[in-house]
């Protein structure tokens, strides 16, 4: 690699600001997104980010400026490295380890505002460890919307999706499901120098024309008439799991709520909630059918029993 105060444009004399602006300029002309028909740019662009990460280290950059390490950041030698002659870093003996930097510096935060958090950060190195070189950065992540039918967001079906190089992909669902959830589909994503982003898939619900949603279980208002509300029967009534039939106990109140177990939403824990069924007494506009109830209503006794 030539002198990295070259490849970035900038004097010996730069500040950290200059240094770091001037790396943020080229590191967008040459992102492979943007060059992905030239074949150089990923080299210069690699060879951008090593400069940078050189010069953006405080103790390597000055072990450079004194000679003591070269551009690739290894040590530069003076005279016979077995004679005793100078030129080691830290005055360290003879065929010994030396330290020629703390590990680099992180360009997590730099190409989170280029490319939207595709940055790669390095490792850290630990006690007594050789510090890592900072891998190479993945390609930025993709957010796509898909709206999820309440039925399926209630029973975690199996969910498809188109993305924008035209291939769909299957993903599941989680436990406790909410509108505005993101679930991350890993290497569908741009690529990069690192491989490939991923794909952030932000879920929206849709509606029920007769359930509600009320925190991991479901409710619903059934209409049912005088006749099964005083005599009692079995009624039709809707689920995210298909139809079932629900036993209405005779003298049944209007506003009465029954409870059918494990039809609402998965909760986190795995166990799905319950649906509740709140019964309103539905009256007939049919004339006739109106008077004989008004003949049963005059039975206050009835009236009270079915609280109308």
């Amino acid at each position: 690699m030539a002198d990295p105060y070259s490849i970035l444009g900038v004097p010996k004399g730069a500040d950290d600001k200059a240094i770091k602006v001037a790396y943020r300029k080229l590191a967008k002309e040459l992102h492979p997104d943007k060059n992905k028909d030239n074949p150089k740019a990923s080299d210069r662009f690699s060879e951008v980010t090593q400069a940078y990460d050189l010069l953006s280290d405080p103790k390597k950059r000055g072990q450079y400026d004194r000679g003591e390490i070269d551009e690739n950041g290894q040590p530069r030698f003076a005279g016979n490295p077995f004679g005793g002659g100078g030129g080691y870093s830290q005055g360290g003996p003879a065929g010994g380890n030396f330290d020629f930097g703390s590990g680099g510096i992180d360009l997590g935060d730099i190409f989170d505002g280029l490319f939207g958090g595709a940055g790669g950060a390095r490792p850290g190195a630990g006690p007594g460890q050789r510090p890592q070189h900072a891998p190479p950065p993945k390609g930025a992540n993709i957010a796509y919307a898909h709206l999820v039918s309440f039925t399926d967001a209630a029973t975690l079906a199996p969910q498809r999706i188109m993305l924008g190089d035209g291939k769909t992909v299957e993903f599941k669902l989680p436990a406790g499901i909410v509108a505005g959830q993101q679930i991350r589909i890993p290497g569908k994503g741009q690529p990069g120098p690192g491989g490939y982003g991923d794909a952030m898939v932000t879920l929206k619900i849709g509606r029920h024309p007769d359930l509600v949603r009320d925190g991991d279980n479901i409710r619903i208002d059934l209409p049912i008439s005088l006749k099964e509300a005083v005599a009692g029967g079995k009624v039709k009534v809707p689920t995210v799991d298909g139809a079932v039939m629900l036993t209405v106990p005779p003298r049944t109140n209007s506003g009465a709520v029954l409870r059918i177990k494990g039809r609402g939403f998965t909760a986190k824990t795995g166990v799905r909630g319950d649906q509740l069924v709140t019964l309103m007494i539905h009256l007939p506009t049919d004339p006739t059918e109106l008077a004989r109830i008004t003949d049963i209503l005059s039975d206050s006794s009835v009236r009270e029993n079915i609280g109308v």
